[in-house]
């Protein structure tokens, strides 16, 4: 959790070397040999579930009784405020992910990880005399035979304050010893958790913000104004029919409100055939489905089913009141072609903006211009249907802004299947 208000504490990776007073003499060789593995290995795992599973079983292998390990890690994403992994012996690791909104923040000041944060100190809980209601989690520790529960605040570089804990099954419960040796790895495992979620934050948060392929280009190093990638696609452009009039009697908050419930008709199933949405544009969207092989027809066959799925989606939403009750109709002008889209770097100085462009990418906007004009809720140019089977329903040719040759049209066919089945 951030507070940007309070003053940023001690991070716990500053370690000065007094950690290491109380490490029990002959157990400092294996200790400093976990904080290796945590700065080296540990770092490069390709999960976190891993780091935190190979710690506590190396903590075991020099006599620490780890039966439960959790931590619970702030994060950066659109969709949820922080991660919790918990991992025990025998079980292995699982996951959950922390929603926004107040119910993650009423559990979170109720938690022991709040009462740590606030102190800075470790808590360390004998369970045989801790009160099932101090915290919630403590008759289902009870219950599984804990019998010491030690919760450690991690506090990283930038005043982010996270958790982990420990519990065990020991009887006694965690020795003085056990407690030392947790200390003394306990700044090199914020050091390598903070270096490793830094990483994935920005892995994140350019995928949220510029699609999949784009933010794969840019850590992979393309960063240069001018730089530019190209790849054959079938390309979707969609937009919101009326958007002005739609919003016009709408707060800025209900306008958004507005676009969230649209695009939340349209992406999911250009997802789920494997489309990438790359760009979203005000109160429309350009996403493409990248051939696969020699498959050539597959991309277009998915980017049709995902476009009559999302016009489906649509209807229903507007049928449920999605948008608002007595609301006027929300329905989508959809355009797909086949060609090339062009990945580049343009801007000017330190700013860039990573966007898509080609004559195909302007083909296809322009192609969703003849939605209105034609009355249709989705249109394919002949590129496009050259890929399809079946037998869509041409409706002319027409000129497009800024080309020179007319496009020839297509709508998908809306002869019943009986008919057309005997046309086959």
């Amino acid at each position: 959790m951030r507070d940007a208000d309070a003053p940023i504490p001690k991070p716990t990776a500053l370690a000065d070397g007094s950690e290491a007073e109380d490490v029990p003499f002959g157990a400092l060789q294996p200790c400093v040999g976990i904080r290796d593995w945590l700065l080296g290995e540990g770092a490069r795992l390709p999960k976190a579930d891993d780091l935190l599973a190979g710690l506590a079983e190396r903590l075991n292998a020099i006599g620490v009784p780890i039966d439960r390990a959790s931590t619970a890690i702030d994060t950066l994403h659109s969709e949820y405020s922080g991660v919790g992994r918990v991992w025990t012996r025998g079980a292995g690791s699982t996951v959950r992910l922390f929603p926004h909104g107040e119910v993650s923040t009423k559990a979170y000041h109720a938690s022991p990880f709040y009462v740590v944060h606030e102190t800075g100190e470790w808590l360390s809980l004998d369970l045989a005399e801790t009160a099932d209601d101090a915290y919630a989690i403590i008759p289902e520790l009870k219950a599984a035979g804990y019998t010491h529960y030690l919760v450690a605040p991690l506090i990283f570089t930038n005043g982010t304050k996270n958790g982990i804990t420990f519990a065990t099954r020991a009887e006694g419960g965690f020795r003085d010893d056990d407690i030392a040796i947790l200390r003394f790895v306990m700044p090199a495992l914020a050091a390598v958790m903070e270096m490793r979620l830094l990483n994935k934050q920005l892995d994140t948060v350019l995928r949220i913000y510029v699609g999949d392929e784009p933010h794969r280009a840019i850590l992979s190093g393309d960063i240069r104004r001018g730089q530019v990638r190209r790849i054959r696609s079938a390309i979707l452009f969609a937009d919101m029919r009326d958007y002005t009039r739609l919003s016009a009697d709408r707060t800025p908050e209900g306008a958004v409100d507005l676009l969230n419930a649209f695009f939340d008709c349209l992406v999911p199933p250009i997802e789920r055939e494997g489309g990438e949405v790359l760009k979203y544009l005000g109160d429309g969207l350009l996403a493409i489905f990248r051939e696969s092989g020699d498959d050539l027809g597959g991309a277009a066959k998915s980017a049709l089913t995902a476009a009559q799925a999302a016009l489906a989606a649509l209807t229903e939403a507007n049928a449920v009141g999605r948008f608002g009750e007595g609301e006027r109709a929300v329905d989508a002008g959809i355009a797909l072609h086949h060609g090339e889209a062009a990945y580049g770097n343009v801007g000017s100085g330190t700013r860039l903006d990573f966007t898509v462009i080609g004559r195909d990418v302007n083909l296809a906007s322009r192609l969703a211009r003849l939605n209105r004009t034609l009355q249709e809720p989705l249109l394919m140019s002949k590129p496009f249907v050259d890929f399809l089977w079946g037998d869509p329903e041409p409706l002319g040719s027409h000129a497009l802004d800024g080309f020179d040759e007319p496009m020839t049209v297509y709508r998908p066919s809306r002869r019943p299947a009986a008919k057309a089945a005997a046309a086959e």
